[in-house]
């Protein structure tokens, strides 16, 4: 009977932590979060308006992209991301990295990096995704070099494991 005690001991284990790295494929969860209020706007049309102008055709104006790109999985068919990165320059010179049509196969422990590369050896950690479907933001630390830290990582934490990268370049 004293055996039987450490063989259910570590079946409790490993059913657990098993638990753990598989419940989250089979969880979904959805955010849509609005752009900022701060966000800096520019016309549409670049060319000069008077005020009277301007008034009528304030709905006409875009948000700019900084720096944009495209979710690519891994392509495992275990671990995937898709969907649009964007950075946003807000009006207190700061900006926030904005994913739109996002979604990716959820992990235990996924985090939304700005990398030099797709193995996270060198990164700017902008939290943990909020969610594996929808539109999200993050705020960008200031002084962040985005011509260094060109690439959007979905990683797994605990497994040290890539789900999708977006490279981001100027525009």
């Amino acid at each position: 009977m004293n055996k039987s005690i450490p063989i259910i001991i570590a079946v409790a284990i490993v059913g657990g932590i098993s638990a753990y790295a598989v419940s989250p494929y089979f969880l979904e969860s959805t955010i849509d979060e609005a752009l900022p209020t701060n966000v800096v706007l520019q016309p549409k049309d670049e060319t000069m308006m008077d005020e009277n102008m301007m008034d009528e055709n304030m709905m006409d104006e875009t948000v700019p992209m900084s720096y944009a790109g495209i979710f690519i999985g891994v392509g495992d068919g275990i671990h995937d991301a898709q969907g649009d990165a964007y950075t946003i320059p807000l009006e207190d010179k700061n900006n926030i990295l904005r994913l739109e049509n996002f979604e990716s196969t959820n992990g235990p422990d996924l985090y939304v990096y700005l990398s030099t590369d797709d193995n996270a050896s060198d990164i700017v950690n902008l939290g943990k995704l909020k969610a594996n479907k929808g539109n999200q933001n993050y705020d960008i630390p200031e002084g962040t070099d985005l011509q260094k830290y060109n690439k959007v990582l979905i990683w797994c934490k605990t497994f040290s494991v890539l789900f999708g990268s977006a490279g981001l370049s100027l525009r």
